[in-house]
């Protein structure tokens, strides 16, 4: 079974609970037969017959086939497929707020990256993420779990051509930072409490050069073990927290 064009699977418990929550329409929900006596399936079933939802029960096979073997806590939900956000929306954050963080990603192509990276995004009060349209993972089921229902909060928008994004995040006063291996900087010396752009390279080739060159700083992380690179949402998530330690740091 195959969801239609206008349609997506989504699972995992805390991912389906987000989309209840959110009032995201959803279609039908998938649950484990047999696990009628765990209590957070138990819940979520409750709560999507509270808003008319079908619920089925279904055999671990079948939950397997809808994901592809993804691990799905016993739960799978068929909804509308996810719209992106769009980019005017994140400008607007951006001018509204003085210290708006806005997470760019260079070519992110791992969907469990960028997930986990929407994630902390979410964590780190970002007012939105920018992915560009080619060459790039694009919200999908994997990344929802990932994502553990922080897309129902945190914008996705995605742009034809990054750089131009970048040159009118700037023009609404965003400084942009991009980290890179041989970057000259360390984080902890650049001024991360404005307004920010935090740049993070694909996971092999890292920024494009016209990507670079559009950036206000470049900074590295400094690396001493002897693997010489972090996985790119590890990389994301030390530098978002950096931004929210300086802002902490700087409110009495």
């Amino acid at each position: 079974m195959k969801p239609s064009i206008d349609e997506a699977w989504i699972w995992g418990r805390h991912a389906v609970q987000s989309a209840l929550e959110g009032g995201r329409p959803i279609h039908k929900l998938y649950c484990l037969a047999g696990r009628e006596a765990d209590p957070a399936i138990g819940r979520l079933r409750a709560r999507a017959r509270e808003q008319g939802i079908v619920v089925q029960e279904v055999a671990r096979p079948r939950l397997d086939q809808m994901v592809g073997g993804e691990a799905h806590q016993g739960v799978v939900a068929l909804i509308a497929a996810r719209s992106y956000a769009g980019f005017d929306a994140i400008l607007q954050a951006c001018r509204e707020r003085p210290d708006p963080l806005v997470i760019i990603l260079d070519g992110i192509e791992d969907p469990h990256n960028l997930g986990a990276i929407v994630r902390t995004a979410c964590c780190a009060g970002a007012v939105g993420v920018v992915i560009p349209e080619r060459r790039a993972a694009g919200l999908s089921g994997v990344v929802e779990k990932a994502a553990a229902g922080a897309l129902e909060h945190v914008p996705v928008a995605r742009v034809t051509n990054l750089v131009r994004a970048i040159e009118e995040l700037k023009e609404a006063g965003v400084w942009i930072v991009g980290a890179e291996a041989d970057g000259p900087q360390l984080p902890y010396a650049v001024d991360l409490k404005g307004a920010i752009g935090l740049v993070i390279g694909s996971e092999g080739q890292g920024m494009h050069r016209l990507v670079r060159e559009h950036c206000d700083f470049v900074v590295r992380l400094p690396l001493s073990g002897p693997v010489n690179s972090l996985n790119a949402s590890v990389a994301a998530g030390v530098l978002m927290f950096e931004a929210v330690r300086q802002r902490q740091a700087s409110t009495p």
